[in-house]
């Protein structure tokens, strides 16, 4: 008999066990292993959530790099638009500036060629006068015939 009691005795334990273990253990175990899922769960959760806005600012990011090309390709663009007016400036400047020079310049020429003329008219003056004085064989006065003089200016 010794082995049923030592049977019912050692089941009866057993079961006082499962019954401490259910009622004083198990719930222990069970917080801790809803807790530890829960913070697989978070993590998960922020794990996705950081892939998420991994791939967001991945987006954000090339399209910030696509507006960066394209406001370089614009301002490339109008840097080239703008040295082309520049030099187009410096062209037509340099144009108008040789114009005013050439103007300046034939301005000037008319004027030593006025100078000249009128250097000219005054040597053949004098050499009418002189030959005058000779073939007269005497003196012409210049201020006596001063008004013969300058139409004899004008018509040379």
């Amino acid at each position: 008999m010794s082995i049923n009691v030592t049977l019912f005795a050692q089941a009866a334990v057993f079961l006082a066990f499962i019954w401490f273990t259910v009622k004083v253990v198990w719930p222990h175990l069970l917080g801790a292993i809803e807790a530890r899922q829960k913070t697989i769960a978070a993590g998960l959760a922020a794990a996705e959530q950081g892939r998420q806005s991994l791939e967001s600012s991945r987006r954000q990011a090339e399209q910030a790099m696509q507006e960066a090309r394209a406001r370089a390709g614009d301002i490339l663009a109008q840097a080239e638009k703008r040295s082309t007016e520049l030099i187009e400036e410096a062209k037509h400047a340099g144009k108008a500036e040789g114009e005013r020079e050439k103007a300046a310049a034939r301005a000037e020429i008319e004027q030593e060629l006025s100078r000249a003329r009128e250097q000219l008219r005054e040597q053949v003056a004098a050499l009418a006068v002189a030959g005058a004085a000779k073939i007269l064989r005497r003196e012409v006065d210049s201020r006596v015939h001063a008004d013969l003089l300058e139409g004899i200016k004008r018509q040379l």
